[in-house]
């Protein structure tokens, strides 16, 4: 999909402070179907929080001796972009955020960036840090774009602004929230479908989930050079491919019937799809969590995100919570990291 311009305009009014969030996403089942290799997919996954928090601070220009100041509070870091000369030699994925969303000429801005999600996590953080941003500063100029436009030119920064490997799913995720499915008849086209689940089986459902971070950084974007390259020119009719595909229709049927046995079933045989992928995409620390899971009774397990080295692991429980908090315990003594979630019933929020 083509980036989307937007027009320069003055309608923003100085002393204005502008907030966006956008969720995350685990347990995507169904995940590397949604790329242009694969070129139709089918995925399911959970949109959680902690969100991917943006704040942006808006001053009259006169008032400023900095036009755009980006601190990414997660990393440390606080740095001056000007706004017409993009070096992406900070943050590019920011970077390229405020290069596609032309900014008033008559303010300038201080933009902080957070999330409680460790970097590289395989949670579509990035994807949510996009999003968020980019509908922060959508609203600071005439016009809107929905929800949906958002997701896809978020997408857009990566594939063409960066020349990333990058599936749809995680950016529809942070847009839309919730539990949902995606079919996509032809990449990058993507029809979301927003479970409606009655609220014991979505209670249930979140508090059986946990999330166990490894805690080593990953590049996705590798992982899928390498996937990529071993499935060669008929990557759409590959039988994993194809089997996640499957999976994920039965994770939406599983859910939609309150069956968590099920769906705990659907996402261990989707990790060992992806395991069938390339043996690396499941890494040894991963393997180890399973095994810690298995002691406990776990129903299911997913590597989220592409898998490979580093990321994070979702666990579903079977519903005794002093038995989740005594491996979560367990887990966290052998230096794992609990990451405690909500299932976000919302997706993108600017106010």
């Amino acid at each position: 999909m083509a980036l989307l311009g937007r027009c320069t305009g003055t309608a923003v009014k100085p002393q204005t402070i502008v907030n966006a969030v956008a969720p995350i996403r685990v347990c995507d089942i169904g995940g590397w179907t949604d790329t242009w290799y694969s070129v139709h997919g089918a995925v399911f996954h959970i949109a959680v929080y902690p969100y991917v928090e943006v704040q942006i601070h808006v001053v009259a220009r006169e008032d400023a001796s900095e036009r755009v100041v980006i601190t990414a509070e997660n990393y440390g870091e606080r740095f001056e972009v000007d706004p017409e000369r993009i070096t992406y030699d900070q943050h590019p994925l920011i970077e390229a955020a405020l290069d596609v969303m032309e900014l008033p000429e008559d303010a300038a801005f201080r933009i902080n960036i957070y999330s409680e999600a460790p970097p590289g996590a395989a949670t579509g953080t990035s994807a949510a840090v996009a999003v968020a941003l980019l509908g922060g500063l959508d609203h600071l100029t005439p016009g809107r774009l929905t929800p949906h436009e958002i997701a896809y030119l978020a997408h857009s920064l990566e594939t063409e602004k960066l020349g990333l490997q990058s599936g749809i799913q995680d950016q529809l995720c942070a847009a839309y929230g919730g539990v949902n499915f995606l079919e996509m008849p032809r990449f990058p086209h993507a029809i979301v479908s927003n479970l409606h689940l009655p609220d014991p089986v979505w209670w249930e459902l979140e508090q059986r989930l946990a999330v166990v971070y490894i805690g080593t950084p990953h590049s996705s974007s590798q992982i899928h050079q390498q996937v990529i390259s071993d499935l060669g020119e008929d990557a759409a009719l590959n039988p994993h491919l194809e089997e996640m595909r499957q999976l994920a229709r039965q994770a939406k049927d599983a859910i939609l019937q309150g069956d968590l046995a099920s769906l705990g079933g659907v996402m261990s045989r989707n990790t060992e799809q992806q395991r069938q992928l390339h043996p690396s995409l499941v890494c040894e620390q991963a393997d180890e969590i399973i095994a810690v899971g298995h002691d406990f009774d776990v129903l299911g397990y997913k590597v989220n995100g592409a898998g490979g080295d580093g990321g994070s692991v979702t666990l579903l429980c079977d519903g005794d919570r002093a038995r989740k908090r005594q491996m979560l315990a367990t887990l966290e003594s052998s230096g794992y990291r609990n990451l405690p979630l909500y299932i976000s019933r919302r997706g993108l929020r600017v106010w």
